[in-house]
């Protein structure tokens, strides 16, 4: 490729919107262009990139036994209602076609698949399989950001695989999870799996590869000592404290304008985690899908003072839906009083389904006594406060979040969070969508059985920003030679016409020896040519110069080092065929 040639051209300066390092760079070295938010155009050398990232997708997948296939991204709605994600899956875009006709444009194929394997599964000879496509996906993303990292229409390696029972999963699962160990190498990103929830997906268990990022929009928690692993949306950790063995007595005591912990705390004069903190949630839970109508009713959480609610953890105790916050009116309908609240005295629902006020509590309020919790008056609380003595709770659960300091749930070593940015996801879906269609294979006695499946997805757009995020410096991006647009970055520089005619000549030859060759023949100033060089990252810069040629010589620089080689012109072919094809 002639640099002279190419459609678009590299800019001096990023965009004013642009904060992440691979925002800035891919559109400054051409390689993106925006056509609006979180909707990108890949110029010739970033989707030269893209292609190189399927290429070697496939050839993982294929490895552990995929076929590639290529589903449509116009889906019937009928799908998506009979697994139940039409109303819940919140970034769905949903379009009207004539006549009324309503589909979803594809955010995952989970839909797709179990209506094939409803149709081609018949019996336990045709399992297990796994198929996988890459292709569109698109998403009604609300705060499409990042660049490449969070979008409203990208390119997604998305797998799928359908087994006969939970065993069979299980055992394929490791090798799903080692592909992706063995893409993320082979690209230079170090990324690692830990826990995560399913969240929309639904399912038994999954995991999320992340890469540590400062600015990563995601977060993890980790043990140094025991290698535990998990996203702060299921991370555990072990609540410190024990209820006292003489319970004090139950007081109510004013606490003029103390409306939040660390106020109320300092004015009894108790720790934080002596006091218990409520978060008032309208939870809401589609149960006519055909009708569009939700459900919902007020929802009491609470957790120690010292301690975060985690929102997700919440929604699957509830066993799913979404939550917003409460409004005061709502608190006060049921009773409570708006920063003086507590379940103390309130009538508490027994389960979710019975009338009441329902109050979720972190399993927190059980490691500890004593507390300070609001006495549904204005300017009081109640100090001695026990549970389950003085309050009862409509069940207890995990829903607090891990933070740096609190104890491993393996072996109580310190835990750390971190930021990161997810790479990848892997679902055990188990039955969860063969259920919801009655998808179902005869077994070896004739009698249907559900199938299971699993989901396994990898953006490549944010894969190829995230190894920009990864590879980089300042004067530029340094592309891992597995994927970056070309190998060779060939350019002359000088006047006369010696060096051009000898570039020229080396550029054929090249490319006769199968080397994928960048070649900057533009008449500007080797400065130019330097800084463009540095901008784009090809991994190996050849300068052809008049100097260099009377010595029979060409300057070799590998991207990111700060010295350049001196290949005689004899050996020069040898050398690359050593250094870039072994």
């Amino acid at each position: 490729m002639r640099l002279s040639q190419a459609f678009g051209k590299t800019l001096r300066d990023a965009p004013a919107d642009a904060e992440m390092i691979s925002h800035q760079l891919l559109i400054r070295a051409n390689f993106v262009r925006p056509l609006g938010a979180g909707i990108y155009t890949f110029m010739p050398f970033g989707y030269r990139v893209i292609r190189k990232l399927w290429r070697m997708l496939a050839e993982e997948m294929d490895a552990i036994g995929g076929q590639e296939l290529w589903m449509p991204n116009l889906h019937p709605a009928a799908l998506w209602q009979a697994t139940g994600r039409w109303h819940t899956v919140d970034v769905l875009i949903k379009v009207v076609a004539g006549g009324g006709r309503e589909y979803a444009l594809s955010a995952t194929h989970e839909e797709v698949v179990v209506d094939l394997a409803l149709r081609e599964v018949e019996s336990y000879r045709d399992l297990p399989r796994m198929v996988y496509h890459i292709s569109k996906k698109f998403r009604d993303e609300p705060r499409a950001r990042g660049g490449l990292l969070r979008l409203r229409e990208f390119v997604m390696k998305d797998a799928y695989t359908l087994d006969r029972d939970e065993a069979a999963l299980d055992a394929y699962y490791p090798a799903m999870l080692q592909a992706y160990h063995n893409i993320f190498r082979r690209v230079g990103v170090p990324a690692q799996a830990v826990q995560a929830d399913v969240g929309a997906m639904g399912g038994k268990s999954s995991h999320e590869f992340v890469v540590p990022h400062p600015q990563g929009e995601d977060s993890f928690i980790s043990c140094a000592a025991c290698g535990y692993a998990a996203n702060v949306e299921v991370a555990e950790f072990v609540r410190q404290g024990a209820p006292p063995s003489c319970p004090a007595p139950l007081l109510k005591v004013a606490t003029p304008d103390c409306k939040t912990i660390a106020d109320v705390a300092a004015y009894v004069g108790v720790p934080t985690h002596q006091t218990l903190k409520a978060v008032f949630y309208w939870w809401a839970l589609w149960r006519e899908r055909e009708a569009e109508t939700a459900v919902g009713r007020l929802l009491f959480a609470v957790v120690r003072g010292d301690l975060e609610i985690n929102e997700a953890k919440l929604i699957h105790a509830l066993g799913g839906g979404t939550l917003r916050a409460a409004t005061d009116e709502e608190i006060t309908a049921v009773g409570a009083t708006p920063g003086y609240a507590s379940p103390a005295g309130l009538p508490v629902a027994p389960t979710l389904l019975q009338p009441g006020v329902l109050v979720v509590a972190d399993t927190s309020i059980t490691a500890g006594g004593d507390f300070v919790v609001g006495a549904n008056e204005e300017g009081y609380h109640y100090t001695g406060a026990n549970y389950p003595r003085d309050f009862t709770v409509t069940c207890l659960a995990d829903i607090a979040q891990a933070d740096n300091g609190h104890p491993c749930p393996r072996c109580h070593s310190p835990l750390a969070a971190q930021r990161a940015i997810e790479v990848g996801h892997c679902f055990k879906l188990g039955t969860r969508y063969s259920k919801a269609v009655n998808a179902t294979y005869l077994d070896e006695n004739g009698r249907p059985q559900h199938i299971f499946m699993g989901s396994y997805g990898i953006g490549l757009d944010r894969l190829m920003a995230i190894i920009v995020e990864t590879h980089h410096d300042a004067d530029g991006i340094i592309w891992p030679l597995s994927v970056a647009p070309y190998q060779i970055h060939l350019l002359h520089v000088g006047k006369g016409e010696r060096a051009p005619t000898a570039a020229n000549r080396l550029y054929h030859e090249l490319q006769q020896a199968d080397f994928e060759v960048l070649y900057d023949d533009r008449e500007v100033s080797a400065g130019v040519k330097f800084k463009d060089a540095d901008l784009i990252g090809i991994p190996w810069r050849l300068t052809v110069s008049e100097r260099n040629l009377e010595s029979g010589i060409i300057e070799v620089k590998q991207r990111g080092t700060a010295v350049a080689q001196r290949v005689p012109m004899s050996g020069l072919l040898p050398f690359l065929q050593q250094t870039l094809l072994a």
